[in-house]
C-alpha cells in the first residue's frame, strides 16, 4: 500500500493551547451535544433548510454562514452525501443549517452508488424547517432559467414553509442584466405576492459595468408583517437600483391570507412549470468568496423566531469529528479521480489517537474496487495520495484548531 507523509508539523504552540482546552475531540463534542443548551434569556431560534440541484453550491455558502469549513466541497456532484446541520449562534440568536444532498431522482441515484438517505434527507429536513433556501447557480446557463422537478416538487410539498430564492456564483455572469431574467423566470414575475417588472434600462449594453443589488425584496402593501423585515424605506431602495418595478398585488388586496398564500399543488400540475411564485426575498451571491454572504446572514438572523435554543453555544455542527474527517478526505479523492472512479472508495479509519499536547493521529485507509483505480489515486510517485493528504491535513488543522499528522493507504477491496 502507498502512504502518505504526515501532514501538520505547525507551530507546537497551537497544539499545546488546544490541550488546555479539550481533553478529547471526540468526547468535548458529545458532551456538549448531549448537554442542554446554554439558553439566554429570551433565546430565539430558525432552522434553515437548503435545497438546489446537486453542485448548487449548498455546502460552500453554509460553510461561509458557519466561517468554518466543516461540510465538504466539491465540483462532483453529490459530494454530501447525508444530511448534516450546522449550527450558527449570534448574541440571544441561534440558526440551525440543515445542509442535505443535492436534490436528486431515483435514476442518478442509482447511476452514482447513493445511499437511500440521497433521496429521503433533503425531504425529512423540510419538515423540520421554518425558512428554506433554494439555491441556484447562475453560471449554468443550461438550468440557470428554471427549477429542477425536484426542488419544485419538495416546495409544492411544502407550500406552508417560507422560501427565499438565493442565485449564487454571479461573480461568473458577465451580463449582469441576466440576473433580472432569470430571478424572473424563477419567480414567475413574482416576489412577495408582488409582480416584478424588469425596466427596459437594465437591458443595456452588456459590456457595461452596471452593478446590480445583490438584495431584491418585493412585498405587497397589506403584507403579513415578518419580525425583523426590511423597512419600507430599505425596499424602495432596492427596488429603485434592482430594475425592477412594483406592480399590482397578486391575487387582490381584499383578498384573506389563507387564498392569497401558496396552495397544495399536485405533482402532476408542475409540468411545464419553471419558477415559483410564492418566495419572499431574492439573494444574489458569490458563495465561494463569501460576497453577500453576510447579508443574507443578518436577514436569517432577523427572521428567527421566539423558541428554545437547541444547541449549545460552541456548537458549529452536530458531525462527529469522525464525520468531519472522512467528508473531507472524501471530498479531496472527488477532487482528483476522474469520472465515476472516486463513487466506488470505501473509507476505513483505522487509527484515530490525540496527543498529549492536543495534537491528532490519523490514519486512513482507502478501499478501491479495481487495481487500476489503486494506480490512479497513488498518482506516479505517490504525488496524487501526497496531495490529497496534504490538502486533507491542512482542512483538518483549520477544522479542528490543532495539529494533525494524517496518513493514508490505498489497498483494493479484498
Amino acid at each position: 500500500p502507498a502512504a502518505a507523509p504526515p501532514q501538520g508539523d505547525a507551530d507546537p504552540r497551537r497544539g499545546l493551547a488546544a490541550s488546555k482546552l479539550l481533553l478529547s475531540l471526540a468526547e468535548e463534542q458529545k458532551r456538549l451535544l448531549e448537554n442542554r443548551p446554554d439558553q439566554p434569556q429570551n433565546p430565539k431560534v430558525l432552522r434553515i433548510a437548503i435545497i438546489g440541484a446537486p453542485n448548487a453550491g449548498k455546502s460552500t455558502l453554509s460553510n461561509q454562514l458557519l466561517g468554518r469549513k466543516v461540510f465538504p466541497v466539491s465540483k462532483k456532484v453529490h459530494t454530501t452525501r447525508c444530511k448534516a446541520q450546522g449550527v450558527i449562534t449570534h448574541q440571544d440568536t441561534q440558526l440551525i443549517i440543515l445542509d442535505t444532498p443535492g436534490l436528486t431522482n431515483p435514476l442518478k441515484a442509482k447511476r452514482h452508488n447513493l445511499e437511500e438517505a440521497m433521496l429521503t434527507d433533503p425531504w425529512d429536513s423540510m419538515k423540520h424547517a421554518d425558512l428554506v433556501l433554494v439555491l441556484v447557480d447562475v453560471s449554468d446557463h443550461w438550468t440557470r432559467n428554471s427549477l429542477s422537478k425536484e426542488v419544485l416538487k419538495c416546495l409544492a410539498q411544502f407550500p406552508h414553509i417560507p422560501s427565499v430564492l438565493v442565485l449564487n456564483k454571479v461573480d461568473v455572469l458577465k451580463k449582469k442584466f441576466l440576473l433580472l431574467e432569470i430571478a424572473t423566470d424563477l419567480t414567475e414575475g413574482i416576489v412577495n405576492g408582488k409582480k416584478l417588472e424588469v425596466k427596459s434600462a437594465a437591458k443595456q449594453d452588456s459590456r457595461s459595468s452596471v452593478k446590480l443589488p445583490l438584495h431584491i425584496t418585493q412585498a405587497s402593501p397589506s403584507e403579513s408583517k415578518v419580525p425583523g423585515s426590511p423597512s419600507g424605506q430599505e425596499k424602495n431602495q432596492a427596488q429603485e437600483c434592482s430594475g425592477l418595478d412594483k406592480s399590482s398585488d397578486v391575487g387582490g388586496a381584499g383578498t384573506t391570507g389563507e387564498a392569497r398564500g401558496p396552495k397544495h399543488h399536485e405533482h402532476e400540475d408542475l409540468k411545464g412549470v419553471k419558477g415559483w411564485p410564492h418566495f419572499q426575498e431574492i439573494f444574489m451571491l458569490a458563495a465561494l468568496h463569501g460576497e453577500e454572504v453576510d447579508t443574507l446572514k443578518r436577514y436569517l438572523l432577523m427572521q428567527a423566531k421566539p423558541g428554545p435554543w437547541e444547541f449549545h453555544s460552541e456548537v458549529l455542527t452536530n458531525q462527529s469529528p469522525q464525520e468531519i474527517c472522512n467528508n473531507i478526505i472524501r471530498e479531496k479523492v472527488l477532487e482528483y479521480l476522474p469520472l465515476e472512479v472516486p463513487y466506488g472508495v470505501t473509507q476505513v479509519t483505522e487509527i484515530w489517537e490525540e496527543g498529549e499536547c492536543g495534537e491528532l493521529f490519523i490514519m486512513q485507509s482507502l478501499l478501491v474496487p479495481r487495481e487500476s483505480h489503486k494506480r490512479m489515486l497513488i498518482g506516479r510517485g505517490g504525488k496524487v495520495i501526497s496531495r490529497i493528504a496534504q490538502e486533507a491535513g491542512q482542512d483538518l488543522m483549520n477544522a479542528f484548531l490543532c495539529d494533525v499528522h494524517l496518513k493514508l493507504k490505498v489497498e483494493v477491496k479484498g
